[in-house]
């Protein structure tokens, strides 16, 4: 440990290409710790953190509740399989599913495994009712579910999909809100209809009500399942608990991840009515999901949701952020558009953002990320505060300015 810390920056990253599989651009930055809001590079350099990891640490860092009861976990018991049953998954279900108005939860490793009990819950469903493999189910195009095969199906980008083809059979693309486009795919095989609430890496696009509410008549009418991606855009992010609560809109089937954990590898798929029976023991497993340590971390986020009333933080402060997301917009012509909700926000610009974000970061010490290749997404941490936002907004018109030099 002694001779580790004395590594340059440098040294971290040529030892970290050495060993890593190439399938990151990574920037030149090493990140050791992290402290509330802020991370800290290898310098002792802090940065201010509005990605959080990839919507992740909803917490931010160190948060002394939850800090002691992982700590508490490790010391008690890690693992133990799905064969037993074990109180904190148990705990961590109950209330998941009671935040989540659903039947019945399964608790993967990740989002994408999420998707991929979802993708099976549907194809179950369907063969259940009729003994046949042919059903069809309905994606939308610019989404993104995750990166394994089953995920990648109904991902509806050609980047991610041309290299990995074939992939699964019988997945239809339809426009995100557009209801027509859905209608025309519907058909007597369709056995299910996939979508996140509010599209992230397509761009940050929440569905519109009429959207929304069509699907769901559509697959109430056909006897299809509606799944909601709530992995990115769920656990608080929108200013309620899931974003479909917004609308009203209740899906049979809800996969949820990422700041489940807060940064522990957690996530789950969650049904109700016909869709939480649809499989039976042997249909699917997992060796590390539901294990006491991830749902014990998960249990105490749930907690500390309801404990510090967040949902109703990220409300205020996310409505303080479209405000002054609103005045960048207005005074920079470069940005086209503005778009989201609580604290899953997006600036569309008419350049790529790259340089943008690569300034925020290097010179401004702003963690941003994009969206595709023109949008710049804010997901920060819930727990930040209206002068937080002030101060992203001053490292953030710096960084565009100097891009547009």
């Amino acid at each position: 440990m002694g001779s580790e810390m004395k590594k340059t920056k440098e040294e971290w990253i040529a030892e970290g290409e050495s060993a890593f599989y190439k399938t990151y651009n990574r920037f030149p930055v090493v990140f050791e710790r992290g402290e509330g809001l802020y991370l800290y590079d290898t310098d002792g350099t802090a940065y201010q953190d509005f990605y959080a990891g990839i919507a992740v640490n909803a917490l931010g860092y160190g948060d002394p509740e939850y800090t002691a009861c992982i700590k508490e976990q490790a010391e008690r018991l890690l693992h133990i399989s799905n064969y037993f049953y074990n109180p904190p998954s148990i705990r961590a279900g109950e209330k998941l599913r009671k935040a989540a108005q659903m039947d019945k939860v399964f608790f993967t490793n990740s989002g994408t495994e999420a998707v991929e009990g979802a993708v099976k819950i549907a194809r179950r469903y369907a063969y259940g009712k009729d003994g046949s493999h042919d059903h069809e189910i309905i994606a939308m195009k610019d989404s993104f579910h995750g990166r394994s095969i089953g995920a990648l199906s109904v991902t509806g980008n050609d980047h991610y999909q041309e290299p990995f083809r074939p992939l699964l059979p019988d997945i239809r693309f339809a426009v995100f809100n557009d209801l027509d486009s859905v209608k025309a795919l519907f058909n007597e095989k369709t056995c299910a209809v996939i979508m996140e609430t509010v599209q992230g890496e397509g761009g940050i696009f929440p569905a519109t009500s009429k959207f929304l509410e069509g699907v769901r008549a559509l697959c109430d009418a056909h006897g299809a399942l509606l799944i909601l991606d709530e992995i990115q855009c769920g656990m608080g992010r929108t200013g309620k608990m899931f974003a479909w609560q917004h609308y009203g809109v209740r899906p049979d089937v809800m996969t949820v991840a990422k700041a489940l954990g807060n940064g522990v590898p957690v996530g789950a798929f969650l049904a109700r009515g016909a869709a939480a029976t649809a499989m039976v023991p042997g249909d699917h497993g997992t060796t590390y999901g539901g294990n006491p340590f991830v749902c014990a971390a998960a249990e105490k986020v749930l907690d500390i949701f309801e404990a510090r009333k967040l949902t109703a933080h990220v409300e205020k402060v996310g409505r303080y952020l479209w405000e002054k997301l609103e005045t960048v917009k207005a005074r920079y012509a470069v940005v086209k558009e503005h778009r989201g909700i609580g604290l899953m926000q997006g600036l569309e610009f008419t350049v790529p953002v790259g340089p943008i974000v690569t300034n925020a970061l290097l010179e401004q010490h702003l963690v941003l990320i994009s969206a595709g290749t023109n949008v710049i997404r804010f997901v920060p941490p819930l727990v930040i505060t209206e002068a937080d936002v002030d101060a992203m907004i001053e490292k953030l018109t710096a960084a565009i300015e100097r891009a547009d030099r």
